[in-house]
């Protein structure tokens, strides 16, 4: 069950990897309004979920259940400033914690999928429906991705001529 979850999550990066090196720093950093994340912060969230995750993956192995604090993802996004951030090496980044999580995940013992993790308040779930859950969280905001350059380039016209389609 871990190695098709691994697997998923390599293909979901690698589909990723070469779409996201090719938006231009620009596009990624425009912003719609202050209040909407621009492409380069909904990607750096997926980078603060892998480091969240991995604590998670790694520590729920030694344990019949676990609990992990929430975090405020907003205030996370904002602390660690991924708008200033160079795009190229966002990307990078987050794909080489992506392998490495898929590396961990591929290696969790079957004995480990139920284990109980609880996240803040919510209700505990089994470490195998939170890996499956981290895959199927990390392709919704890929398509958030997908959605808001598309949204930057049309209503940006020197935008336009950047598009890689």
């Amino acid at each position: 069950m871990f190695k098709s979850v691994a697997i998923n999550l390599v293909r979901a990066v690698d589909e990723a990897a070469r779409e996201l090196r090719a938006i231009d720093d620009e596009v990624a950093g425009a912003k719609l309004n202050a209040d909407v994340w621009s492409v380069k912060e909904i990607l750096g969230h997926l980078v603060d979920s892998a480091a969240n995750n991995h604590q998670r993956f790694v520590r729920a192995q030694g344990t019949t259940e676990l609990s992990f604090p929430g975090y405020e993802q907003d205030a996370w996004v904002r602390a660690q400033d991924y708008q200033n951030t160079p795009w190229p090496q966002l990307v990078d980044l987050w794909v080489l914690y992506n392998y490495h999580l898929a590396h961990v995940i591929g290696r969790i013992p079957a004995r480990a999928a139920d284990v109980q993790v609880r996240i803040g308040g919510d209700d505990p779930i089994a470490l195998s429906a939170l890996a499956e859950d981290y895959v199927a969280h990390l392709r919704h905001h890929l398509l958030q991705i997908r959605q808001r350059k598309t949204m930057v380039i049309s209503r940006n016209p020197d935008f336009a001529d950047r598009d890689p389609r």
